[in-house]
């Protein structure tokens, strides 16, 4: 029983997860500071405050915090415009950059290192390929 959850545990997707959970977690946490303690002082001195939550309006007796729905959206805004300024802009220029690199013939160092899964595949299509030869 030990045996194979050890197994389990030490499989390639599973432990690649775990590590992804882990650096998301840490990533995330970076992009928050980065909107709370960055952008959204800049955004304070242009609208000239800092905190929406103050911001109610009342209806028979009952009170509506739409200030709290203003500063989550522009929370997720900003989480968002910092994502794609600073993560998928420059993921996408050094894909972009590989690939003209395999165009002009240079090899990638990434791209010459085979994982598991693409040397299991490769012996499995040549043990195909000799079965039918055979």
């Amino acid at each position: 029983m030990l045996k194979g959850f050890k197994e389990f545990i030490m499989r390639g997707n599973v432990v690649d997860l775990a590590v992804a959970v882990v650096i998301g977690t840490a990533f995330g946490a970076v992009v928050t500071a980065l909107v709370k303690d960055l952008i959204t002082p800049v955004v304070a001195a242009i609208f000239g405050k800092p905190d929406f939550s103050t911001l109610t309006f009342t209806i028979n007796k009952s009170k509506f915090f739409y200030g709290d729905f203003i500063n989550a959206a522009l929370q997720f805004v900003l989480i968002a415009a910092a994502i794609y300024f600073f993560v998928v802009i420059p993921i996408k220029k050094v894909t972009e950059l590989q690939a003209r690199r395999r165009e002009a013939g240079t090899p990638d160092e990434v791209a010459s290192i085979a994982s598991d899964e693409a040397i299991l595949l490769r012996e499995i299509r040549d043990l195909l390929s000799a079965q039918r030869g055979a």
